[in-house]
């Protein structure tokens, strides 16, 4: 019996690594896909590579679009990517680290993708609790997704197929992501999540995804086994991260 088939997004991080194994754990087989949107670094694709052959998807495709043409965004445009040394200094509101559109457009190219491959199944690694503040990385943004998509596609409108987006990473922590996925065996160290790493695929430590990473380790009690370019201070035997801030028990 053929196994059913999903479609994974994958950038390349520590969440769409988690999601990855998840779904192959599930029994699904597993279709990576990955943008080159215009991206202020490639690195994160290589690291999506490397995780899709480590964890044994089916194949990888890298589409291109370019975002970067509306720009908006300190991943996509000229704009700082902010750095801060600790959790509390992040400030409320949207960051600049927002790409508009950009899970949309991704899910959008997926849907393409798994209608070609007589796929239903959409996996994506969106978190709402130890978040961004993105608005794409909400409930209400995934159930309004899937009822597009079931007025999208022809298996939908001809067969009356539903389209399923799986978020299995929506109300978990960091720490409880690590947990879930050093569970599954995957290996962070091939991950990249870095908001502006250096030519090496070097992580700053500084910015928000370098933070929540960094917190969810030591929430998991999971040694980090990122490449900083500047070493970090060790971790507070108590549960607190070098950012002074504690999530572990979420």
């Amino acid at each position: 019996m053929s196994l059913p088939v999903a479609v994974v997004l994958l950038s390349g991080g520590l969440d769409s690594a988690t999601v990855l194994a998840e779904a192959l754990s599930e029994g699904f087989e597993c279709h990576a896909l990955s943008f080159r949107y215009g991206q202020r670094h490639s690195v994160e694709l290589d690291a999506a590579a490397r995780v899709a052959s480590s964890l044994g998807a089916a194949d990888h495709v890298v589409v291109e679009v370019d975002l970067s043409a509306i720009g908006g965004s300190a991943l996509t445009g000229d704009i700082e990517v902010p750095k801060h040394d600790s959790l509390e200094r992040i400030g409320e509101g949207v960051p600049v680290t927002y790409v508009p559109a950009r899970n949309t457009v991704f899910l959008a190219v997926a849907l393409g993708m798994a209608e070609v491959l007589g796929s239903t199944d959409i996996f994506i690694g969106v978190n709402a609790v130890d978040y961004s503040g993105y608005p794409d990385c909400r409930p209400e943004f995934i159930d309004a997704f899937v009822a597009l998509a079931d007025v999208a596609t022809v298996a939908a409108v001809e067969h009356g197929a539903r389209t399923r987006v799986h978020a299995p990473l929506m109300e978990m922590s960091k720490a409880d992501i690590v947990t879930l996925g050093t569970r599954l065996g995957v290996d962070y160290s091939l991950t990249v999540s870095c908001y502006d790493p250096d030519g090496d695929g070097r992580a700053c430590g500084r910015c928000e995804s370098c933070l929540w990473r960094r917190d969810g380790f030591v929430g998991a009690g999971v040694e980090d086994p990122t490449r900083y370019v500047e070493p970090l201070p060790a971790a507070d035997p108590t549960g607190r991260s070098a950012s002074g801030h504690h999530r572990g028990g979420h």
